[in-house]
């Protein structure tokens, strides 16, 4: 197992809370970076990948472009041209929304479910992942602190 520092090959940090920000961003990146290689020989980006995971979590039930932004764990990525490449794959489906004619509602059709479902097998998850290194409980005390670091005022 290398450590951070082996991985960045840096040998000192000017304290831990360094470490552990560097450490953060590279595991992330990590994490993205093995994502992105199992999607590649789906043509889908990560953010493509996030939608249509948020837009199966709403079982059927629309979601407007603005409440994928707010979802969307890259909260840089344009979701309205996101939807558009989904929606030219017919992965996904627009809708004027019922209640306010000005929104556009958004819903993962069959075939991206399907694409989801063939995905499962491809994409590492984290469970995957993180169980071969964590216990349960380690992983609670985890997203507890990343909890606090994020939630800080």
């Amino acid at each position: 197992m290398k450590s951070i520092g082996e991985e960045i090959q840096q040998s000192e940090f000017s304290d831990a809370y360094q470490k552990l920000g560097i450490n953060i961003l590279f595991t992330a990146a990590w994490f993205g970076e093995r994502n992105r290689l199992a999607l590649k020989d789906y043509d889908i980006s990560l953010p493509q990948f996030n939608v249509l995971r948020i837009l199966r979590g709403q079982k059927g039930q629309p979601m407007s472009v603005a409440g994928l932004c707010e979802r969307m764990i890259d909260k840089s990525s344009n979701a309205s041209r996101i939807v558009d490449k989904l929606e030219a794959r017919k992965l996904v489906s627009r809708r004027v929304c019922d209640k306010d004619r000005r929104q556009v509602d958004v819903v993962i059709t069959d075939k991206g479910i399907s694409l989801l479902e063939e995905l499962n097998e491809k994409v590492p998850s984290f469970k995957t992942i993180m169980a071969k290194q964590l216990s349960s409980k380690d992983a609670e005390a985890l997203n507890f602190a990343l909890d606090q670091i994020r939630n800080q005022k």
